[in-house]
């Protein structure tokens, strides 16, 4: 097993974020939802202060054991489904490696000591993290021709 943190990154790390989301080779997963996504340097403190120091949300670095960014893990409360979202991106040069997996636990941890009880993700349904999440206890809640709804009691 990886041993990874999750690290709280400071308003001038979001260097890594920008070029997280920013990279095709990462973002390639992302396709039904866009793709990459650019974010202008404006944008970063309210973003920063939204996500990272806001109450009802939870952000987080994913940091490998020699101290490099290998991807971020978030959750958020989404008000029109009132549903706990989470999120885990590793960079494409790290994937493969365990740090999703171990990433994944960590983030469903941090939830249910918040009091959250369950999370969801809706990934596209030809993105081979699906595999992942069943691995990890989650179970298919919904489907289209587009997306997969997974859910996880915590």
């Amino acid at each position: 097993m990886k041993m990874i943190k999750l690290y709280k990154p400071k308003l001038n790390e979001l260097w890594y974020r920008k070029a997280l989301l920013i990279d095709f080779d990462t973002m390639s997963f992302n396709h039904a939802y866009g793709g990459t996504i650019e974010f202008s340097e404006s944008d970063w403190r309210d973003w920063y202060s939204y996500w990272v120091e806001g109450n009802d949300r939870f952000y987080r670095y994913i940091v490998n054991e020699a101290g490099e960014f290998v991807g971020e893990a978030a959750y958020h409360l989404d008000c029109e489904t009132n549903r706990c979202i989470i999120s885990i991106i590793i960079s494409a040069k790290f994937r493969n490696q365990g740090y999703g997996s171990e990433a994944l636990d960590k983030l469903c941890s941090e939830a249910k000591e918040r009091g959250i009880s369950e999370v969801y993700d809706d990934i596209a349904i030809d993105n081979p993290s699906i595999n992942l999440f069943l691995k990890h206890g989650f179970i298919e809640v919904d489907r289209n021709t587009e997306i997969v709804l997974l859910k996880k009691v915590l």
